[in-house]
């Protein structure tokens, strides 16, 4: 599947009565929220002695893929330039590939 087939497929349950502000305001919410779970499930793990529950954190990780889609559709932008601007920006800050150095140097103009 590639991302705007994923994107596609899941927006056929976006709520339609929703204005696209409203669709926008829901995508972040929920990207926050969503992380906020995941990061819950971490949490345990580390801080508190639990297994750690992959199956949990993989159904939460779908979660936040489906905010992640509601978000750019509010933008009228599809997944798949998201990601490919992502990628650029990755290979703009670390031409070959992750440093520490390069993370120290990196120009904040390039968030």
């Amino acid at each position: 599947m590639t991302p705007n087939e994923y994107q596609r497929l899941a927006m056929t349950t976006l709520n339609p009565s929703l204005e696209k502000k409203d669709i926008l305001i829901n995508g972040v919410m929920g990207l926050c929220g969503e992380a906020g779970e995941a990061i819950d499930i971490v949490k345990k793990h580390l801080a508190q002695g639990h297994e750690l529950d992959r199956e949990h954190l993989i159904k939460e990780l779908g979660d936040i893929a489906w905010y992640l889609a509601e978000t750019a559709t509010a933008l009228d932008v599809s997944l798949e330039e998201v990601l490919q601007g992502n990628i650029r920006k990755l290979k703009k800050r670390y031409p070959e590939g992750f440093s520490v150095q390069d993370s120290k140097e990196r120009d904040r103009d390039d968030l």
